[in-house]
C-alpha cells in the first residue's frame, strides 16, 4: 500500500488500549494506522487499513508489519493460553525482522523485583520481564507506556457491589487510607503514545512513560464520589477472605497487597509521569472530573 504518512502498526486495535492507540493516531492525522486484529473481517472501520495479525501465531506478525516505521504491542493475560514472554518476544523478533524503527511497549511494574519476591502479581511481572527483550532489540527508538489501574475498572471488574439499601460498597483487603493507587482514564493512552511516536527524540529512547491522573486511596475513591452524591461505602476484608470471593481473586488479593506497601507503580515516578504529560501534550484527566461524567452506579437487581 502506498503511502506518504508513516505507518503505525497497532496490536489489540479492538481493545481498551489499542482502539485508544487508533484513535489518538487518527486524531493526530500523522500517521497510516494499521489496525491488526485476528479478526479483520468484523472490523474494517478501526483504522485506514486493517490487517491480520495474532501474537499467538509469530508468523502472521512479520507481514502486518511490514513497511510500518512503529508498532504498538499489548497483550493480555487475562485472555486463556495468554504467553505474555512468548508473545513480547514474537512481536519485537517479528518487529527487527521488518525493520521497524519505533516500537512502544506496553508495560508494567515488576512485582517480583520491586518486592523482593514478597508478592506474586503475574499480569504485572510477566509484561515487565519483555522489558529486557525490547531494551536488547537493537531498535532504532523504544518506548514503554504504563497503563494505570483504569478508572473504568470501578465501573467493571471492581465495580462497587450492590446493597440492600440501594447504596453501594467495595469489598477489597487494602488499608482504605494508604494512596497507593495511580490511577487514569484509559482511553487517555493513546494520546501518550501518539506523541511518543511523532517525538522520539524525547520519548523514544528507552524513556518510561506512565499515564497517571491521579494518586489514589480507596477512601478518596469514596469520599469523592459521595461529594457528587453517590452513596456509596469501603470495606476492609482480609486477603485470605477475598482469596475466596471468585477464581482470580487470590491473585487480585496479592497486587492490593503489593499497592500497598510499595504503590502501584512501586516507587515515586513523578518525573516520568510528568514527562508522560508533555509528551502527551495535556495533563492526565483527574478522578474527580472522569467521575463527574463517566461513574456510574450499580443496577438494582432487575424483578423476578
Amino acid at each position: 500500500m502506498s503511502t506518504s504518512k508513516k505507518i503505525i502498526a497497532v496490536i489489540g486495535a479492538t481493545g481498551n488500549q489499542g482502539g485508544s492507540v487508533v484513535r489518538a493516531l487518527q486524531a493526530s492525522g500523522q500517521f497510516h494506522v494499521r489496525a491488526l486484529t485476528r479478526n479483520p473481517g468484523k472490523h474494517r472501520e478501526l483504522g485506514d487499513e486493517v490487517v491480520e495479525a495474532d501474537l499467538s501465531r509469530p508468523e502472521t506478525l512479520r507481514a502486518a508489519f511490514e513497511g510500518a516505521y512503529g508498532v504498538f504491542a499489548v497483550t493480555n493475560f487475562w485472555e486463556t493460553g495468554t504467553d505474555e514472554w512468548a508473545q513480547g518476544m514474537a512481536a519485537v523478533n517479528a518487529a527487527k525482522a521488518a525493520g521497524v524503527e519505533h516500537f512502544i511497549w506496553s508495560t508494567l511494574p515488576n512485582v517480583e523485583k520491586i518486592s523482593g519476591g514478597a508478592f506474586d502479581v503475574p499480569h504485572f511481572t510477566h509484561k515487565a520481564r519483555v522489558d529486557e527483550l525490547v531494551r536488547q532489540a537493537g531498535l532504532a527508538h523504544h518506548t514503554f507506556v504504563v497503563a494505570p489501574f483504569f478508572y473504568q475498572n470501578l465501573n467493571g471488574m471492581l465495580a462497587a457491589q450492590l446493597q440492600p439499601d440501594g447504596s453501594a460498597a467495595w469489598t477489597l483487603p487494602i488499608d482504605p487510607t494508604v494512596k497507593a493507587i495511580h490511577a487514569g482514564d484509559i482511553t487517555e493512552l493513546g494520546a501518550v503514545v501518539a506523541g511518543a511516536f511523532s517525538n522520539p527524540a524525547a520519548a523514544g529512547n528507552g524513556q518510561v512513560l506512565p499515564l497517571v491522573g491521579d494518586l489514589l486511596s480507596l477512601d478518596d475513591i469514596v469520599n469523592t464520589l459521595k461529594r457528587q452524591g453517590h452513596k456509596v461505602a469501603f470495606n476492609q476484608v482480609p486477603a485470605s477472605v477475598f482469596s475466596t470471593f471468585f477464581d482470580g481473586a487470590a491473585e487480585l488479593a496479592q497486587m492490593f497487597a503489593y499497592f500497598e506497601k510499595h504503590t502501584y507503580l512501586g516507587s515515586n515516578h513523578d518525573r516520568q509521569i510528568k514527562l508522560a504529560n508533555e509528551i502527551a501534550g495535556k495533563p492526565a484527566t483527574d478522578f474527580a472530573k472522569w467521575a463527574r461524567t463517566s461513574f456510574s452506579m450499580p443496577a438494582a437487581a432487575k424483578p423476578t
